[in-house]
């Protein structure tokens, strides 16, 4: 026989409680699922013996060929938020280790435009390929309602952690002052 507080929820539906319950287990999942990727991203940067901006340049790249653009160093620069210095710096490791060439801006004779090797592209492709094939059949039988669902729970998570609280003020505010100057 069930208790009043079990037969309730049956007919009115779930507690606070519960609904806590199922946040903090779509958290922790998201969490490991979170920690498993950093681990990923460092295996493969250590794989392909690169540094984090120095991947995500290479995967910038890489994408922007792909959508047929070209990259200048000062897109770069904005794109990792880094000093210009620091660009330099990571294209010219890129460019030793042979996974980017300097070429000639085809409409700006005094700027360069950086682009992905053909090894490059092909290490890339040799060291993440399987992996992406395995996320896509993870989600691939997904019903639209299903996929539906996530896209809309991981656009409010994002919005979530998008929503950086201010600084705190050099000086406080008496609620005397507040209602002053409103």
């Amino acid at each position: 026989m069930e208790n009043g507080s079990q037969s309730s929820r049956y007919w009115y539906g779930a507690t606070e409680e519960d609904r806590r319950r199922r946040a903090v287990e779509v958290l922790q999942a998201f969490r490991v699922y979170r920690a498993a990727e950093v681990a990923m991203r460092r295996r493969t940067r250590e794989a392909m013996s690169m540094g984090e901006n120095d991947l995500l340049v290479l995967r910038y790249l890489l994408r922007a060929a792909g959508q047929d653009r070209h990259v200048t160093p000062a897109e770069l620069t904005r794109y990792l938020g880094v000093s210009t210095a620091s660009t330099t710096a990571i294209i010219d490791r890129l460019e030793r280790s042979g996974h980017v060439t300097r070429v000639p801006h085809p409409t700006d004779r005094r700027s360069v435009r950086i682009v992905a090797t053909a090894a490059s592209d092909h290490e890339v492709r040799a060291t993440l390929g399987s992996m992406h094939s395995r996320m896509m059949g993870a989600v691939s039988e997904m019903t639209p309602e299903e996929c539906d669902v996530v896209i809309a729970c991981l656009g409010r998570l994002q919005d979530a952690v998008d929503q950086v609280d201010p600084a705190p003020a050099s000086h406080e505010t008496s609620p005397e002052d507040a209602e002053t100057t409103v």
